[in-house]
Formats: C-alpha cells, structure tokens, sequence
C-alpha cells in the first residue's frame, strides 16, 4: 500500500516536472521587449512623450494626480495639507462668521424675546468686529485655497515641462569674488558667474 501511494507520488511530480519543463522557455523569453527584425537590426520601442496638458488636466480634476504623474508622489501630500488646511480654517471661520451674524441679527432687531449667545458677554461693537474679523479670515482662506489649488496645476505643468531636462551632476552655478587689475593698475572688484553643464 505504501509503495502504491510512493508511485502515484512519483508520477504526479514526473507530470508537474514535465509541465513546468515544456513552459519554462516561453516564460523565461517573455520579458524581452526588444525584436530582432534582421540579424543586424534592432526594433527599438520609442517611449510616449511626457505630456505638460496631460499633467496640467489630471491635477485640475483630480489635485496631486499630475505629480503621480509626473512621478513627484512626495508633494502630493503637501498639496493635499495646503489646500485641506485652507478649506477648513474657511469652513471654520464661516461658522463662527455665521454665530456672530445670527447673536448680531438678534441684538439689534429691537425684539426684547430675542435674546443671543453673547448677551452680558459682548457690546454690539465687539459682535461687529468679531464678524468682520471672521468674514475676512474667511475670505482668505478661500483665496488661499484657490491659489494652492492653482500652484498644484502650475507645478504639474512645469515638473512635466522639466521631465526629460538632462539630470547629471555636471550641471552647476558657480558664484565667486573677481579682481580685475586695469591697464593703469587699479584694482575692480566684482561678482563671477559661471555656468557649466
């Protein structure tokens, strides 16, 4: 019995063995993206080009995906923060602006059964600061998440611009001191730029 359950063992593995033998070089030449046309010739694949209106759309629709694509992921992050940081100090601030409103619509409607939130705590004059002040941090924060928002499309637009710029450490600005001495021996002092790429 147990020399049985041995050979039937033995006969499925000689079958996955086989299996796997006849399908491994399909499998192992499967990666190869080059073809060979003649014997002398190779078909290189051109690669898509990085597109700046494709960047430019996708971070208007969805804001940070024009940095996944032009594979930024670390500001998509700091996208979300500035903009998600700006829409709630502005939802904050436009609930406060709305409890000063409604406390300021009740004290001078001159209904004594009216009675607000602030009455004993605040003057008619610190209710219309405090609003003014909470209407205009409002205001700001929506500006603010508007300008975020229009950088996140700016800088999709310009990292996908740069994409294909060459990046080697040959590139570099160099700023130094220059004395000149002139035909008369005086001395000029300046600034040297140099730019080597």
């Amino acid at each position: 019995m147990v020399n049985f359950f041995l050979y039937r063992v033995f006969i499925v593995n000689s079958f996955v063995a086989v299996f796997i033998c006849s399908f491994l070089p399909n499998t192992v030449f499967s990666q190869d993206t080059t073809k060979l046309i003649k014997s002398d010739t190779i078909l290189i694949q051109k690669e898509k080009p990085h597109s700046p209106s494709k960047a430019a759309l996708m971070s208007t629709f969805v804001p940070g995906l024009g940095q996944a694509y032009n594979k930024k992921y670390w500001k998509i992050p700091i996208i979300y923060g500035a903009i998600g940081t700006s829409i709630f100090f502005a939802i904050s601030n436009n609930s406060d602006y709305s409890d000063f409103k409604d406390a300021l619509k009740a004290r001078v409607d001159n209904d004594p059964n009216t009675v607000d939130k602030y009455e004993g705590i605040m003057s008619v004059q610190n209710l219309e600061s405090n609003l003014n002040f909470h209407q205009r941090n409002r205001d700001l924060s929506v500006i603010l998440a508007g300008v975020f928002y229009a950088l996140n499309i700016i800088d999709a637009t310009v990292d996908a611009h740069l994409f294909t710029f060459p990046k080697n450490d040959n590139l570099s600005f160099d700023v130094r001191p220059s004395f000149q001495v002139t035909h008369n021996n005086q001395v000029i002092n300046g600034i040297s730029l140099s730019l080597r790429f």
